[in-house]
């Protein structure tokens, strides 16, 4: 059995000895929010920084067959999560939501769509509709956290005109290809095999005060001194 924990990053509910149990459900609405006709596919533009609230991110979805855009506001963590598999970059230990996608896979379990259903008190709510061979279950979950496993499974994310209609805004002209940003990862989030590939190339680069600031970062996660260390030729 796995039970949600406070201190989790993925909000998903899961019980796979009561895969009906209304209280893993959440509020369901009589378990139509999948069969709502009006709802609209939308595609990840990508992440950029947000412009309204400092240290967050603005992950921007795009209808598919439309001109709207969809501003959902993350932490850095899900941003970091959400960039990585938009780069493909694949981390040296599994993040948290990569950690789901397995577990879906161990346990026989399918992430069928993602649905963003409502927007109140400046939250996106959305559901997970995941099936197994013989179950269907549908789940409340963090919106953020939904669109990091549904990328991560090819899962089609869904929007409701309801969400359009409060969240959504046209582009102007000239908008039209303009590319979201990775953020920007710090060098102590950085793996020493990241450090050292990015030192390698600071040097090649000849810019020396970057490299100087990750040869200290690897020293500090070596537990070596910073003072006397050659840099890399």
């Amino acid at each position: 059995m796995l039970r949600q924990r406070s201190d989790n990053p993925v909000n998903i509910f899961i019980n796979l000895e009561c895969l009906n149990n209304q209280e893993f459900l959440g509020p369901t609405l009589e378990n139509i929010l999948f069969m709502i006709e009006n709802k609209i596919e939308m595609d990840v533009m990508g992440i950029t920084y947000s412009q309204i609230q400092q240290g967050a991110y603005a992950l921007l979805l795009r209808q598919r067959d439309g001109d709207l855009r969809v501003p959902i506001v993350v932490g850095t963590s899900e941003a970091q999560s959400i960039a990585m598999r938009l780069e493909n970059v694949i981390p040296p230990r599994p993040m948290s939501h990569d950690l789901m996608v397995s577990m879906f896979h161990a346990f026989g379990i399918s992430l069928d769509e993602v649905l963003i259903y409502g927007f109140k008190d400046g939250v996106f709510l959305s559901r997970l509709k995941l099936s197994t061979n013989d179950h269907d279950l549908e789940l409340e979950s963090r919106t953020s956290d939904a669109i990091a496993l549904a990328l991560r499974t090819n899962a089609p994310i869904y929007a409701t005109q309801e969400v359009l209609d409060k969240t959504g805004f046209l582009i102007k002209d000239g908008e039209q290809g303009k590319v979201a940003v990775k953020p920007k990862r710090k060098l102590e989030d950085l793996s020493v095999e990241e450090l050292q590939q990015k030192l390698t190339r600071a040097v090649k680069q000849e810019k020396y005060e970057l490299a100087a600031s990750i040869q200290k970062t690897i020293n500090d996660k070596l537990g070596k001194p910073s003072h006397g260390e050659d840099l890399p030729n």
